[in-house]
Formats: C-alpha cells, sequence, structure tokens
C-alpha cells in the first residue's frame, strides 16, 4: 500500500521551526503568530490523520512541528510580556538605553 503525505505537515514543521528562530532573533509576535497560524494547519491534518491512520507517513513531522508551535506560542508570550515590563517599568527612553548598552557589549 503506498502511504501518502499529509497535506501540511511539512508547513506545519516549517511554521514551528520559524515561530522558535523568529522569536529568537526578532520579537515575540514572530513566534505568536506563526505559531498559531502552525496550530490551526496541524489541527485540520489531525483531522485527515485520525480518519485514516494507515494512509499517511509523516505523523511525526506533524507532531514534531506542533510541539515547535507550541513552544514558539511561550516564548513569544514570555518575550512580549517581558517587553511590556520593561516598557512599563523604565518606559521608553529606558528600553532603549537598555538596548543600546546590549549593542555595545560586544564592542
Amino acid at each position: 500500500m503506498n502511504q501518502q503525505k499529509l497535506p501540511n505537515a511539512q508547513t506545519v514543521l516549517i511554521l514551528g521551526i520559524v515561530s522558535v528562530v523568529g522569536t529568537c532573533c526578532c520579537t515575540g509576535l514572530i513566534g505568536i503568530i506563526c505559531g498559531i497560524i502552525g496550530l490551526n494547519k496541524y489541527k485540520a491534518d489531525k483531522l485527515l490523520y485520525d480518519q485514516n491512520p494507515s494512509e499517511y507517513s509523516d505523523f511525526n513531522n506533524l507532531n514534531t512541528g506542533r510541539i515547535l508551535c507550541i513552544i514558539g506560542i511561550i516564548l513569544g508570550i514570555l518575550n512580549v510580556a517581558y517587553t511590556i515590563f520593561v516598557l512599563a517599568t523604565v518606559g521608553v527612553s529606558g528600553y532603549m538605553e537598555q538596548m543600546e548598552q546590549l549593542r555595545n557589549m560586544g564592542k
């Protein structure tokens, strides 16, 4: 029997990776957005897989992508919460000063 791939398994995996890396390298919003999109695509493929599990071969990729999406969402929420906390406590000028100090650290 020839097994086929789930239509969104690779997309969910890529969105999960982008979610984690985007949060770490850019901003938490990227992680949250990509993670939510990935989880929505996961849900659609999970329904297909549950109807006929023996027909599909890449459920592991789908699950790995789901886990990465969840991690990316959590990291994104923590990143956004930290940014809001810093802005609320030291203000925009204090935040910009911290960013400048981080930039000058490697010099």
